[in-house]
């Protein structure tokens, strides 16, 4: 066999492998794609071990370990961690701190899931009415949400936690507030695009209802950018409530929280440093897994980001 016929044999072999390849990746199921494209992606996958194994210490642990976050034993206070039974050391009541570390991550993860549930369903329904409907709708959309812009997170909080007393709800209200506002602004961009397209006026002219127009078509494709923006902002939730506890603002004693931990370690860090590290490292991980994974999803749903982002490289 000449050289020529060996080029052309393995370019033909190459080809075969391309071709079987598509054809595998045709027949595949859509969520066998997504998973796959998922899987692929460096900072989705990283972030996503790193939250199971996060969320797993805060759901699972106190099953294995005990959920008594208020069990005292004074002659323990400020141990070392690895020290007396005790694997991450106590605090200056002598209490467990692993057991409490598990129960401020439940804390964390509560009041994030309860402050994204909010700004989804409200903030995506306000972006859709008035970036659909326009008008008298869009212009009193969009002067709430610049209101809500004007005030600070923290004021914001301080002012609901006057009128409604200290404790979880004013600041799961808080920042589920200012977190709407977020979501309203960018699914109404991204609504105001789309209802100029072909789609959309094809389903006008076939006399489908705005309800159904908003449900069944702009819903699923304003969902990615939504979905995007609220994985960010999980993130500003979980350090927003633990920076209101850490000024006494957020979960009130004996509930502990991660941020209500490390205000009361600072105290003793030339005794015991761990009080506060502890649960230091907790809101770090949480924060670094929910933003990986916010990376990850948008190089996933926005294919436009990552093909500059290549370009830049090769550039």
């Amino acid at each position: 066999m000449t050289e020529l016929d060996a080029s052309r044999s393995s370019h033909a072999q190459a080809w075969d492998e391309r071709v079987a390849a598509y054809e595998k990746e045709a027949r595949a199921n859509p969520w066998q794609k997504k998973l796959r494209k998922f899987s692929r992606n460096k900072l989705l996958f990283t972030g996503s071990v790193l939250g199971i194994l996060i969320i797993g210490l805060g759901l699972i642990g106190p099953l294995i370990i005990g959920s008594d976050y208020v069990g005292q034993s004074l002659r323990n206070t400020h141990l070392p961690p690895l020290s007396e039974g005790y694997l991450l050391g106590t605090d200056q009541y002598g209490r467990d701190l692993l057991v409490r570390l598990c129960i401020g991550i439940r804390v964390s993860l509560f009041v994030a899931a309860a402050v994204t549930s909010i700004a989804l369903v409200v903030g995506m329904a306000l972006g859709m009415c008035g970036g659909f409907l326009g008008g008298t709708v869009d212009r009193a959309v969009r002067s709430v949400t610049d209101f809500i812009w004007g005030f600070p997170l923290i004021l914001v909080a301080v002012l609901l936690a006057g009128g409604l007393g200290q404790g979880l709800f004013p600041v799961i209200l808080a920042v589920g507030i200012v977190n709407v506002a977020a979501i309203t602004r960018v699914v109404r961009g991204e609504v105001v695009v789309l209802r100029a397209k072909e789609f959309v006026e094809a389903a006008r002219a076939c006399g489908i209802s705005r309800f159904r127009i908003m449900w069944r078509h702009l819903l699923p494709n304003v969902m990615a950018p939504a979905l995007v923006l609220a994985s960010y902002y999980v993130a500003v939730a979980i350090i927003a409530e633990a920076g209101l506890s850490f000024i006494g603002l957020g979960a009130q004693p004996p509930l502990p929280s991660l941020g209500k931990m490390v205000a009361d370690g600072r105290g003793f860090l030339r005794i015991n440093h761990w009080e506060s590290t502890v649960p230091g490292i907790g809101i770090a991980g949480l924060v670094l897994s929910v933003s990986l994974i916010g990376d990850g999803l948008r190089d996933v749903f926005d294919p436009q980001l990552r093909h500059e982002a290549k370009g830049v490289e090769k550039g």
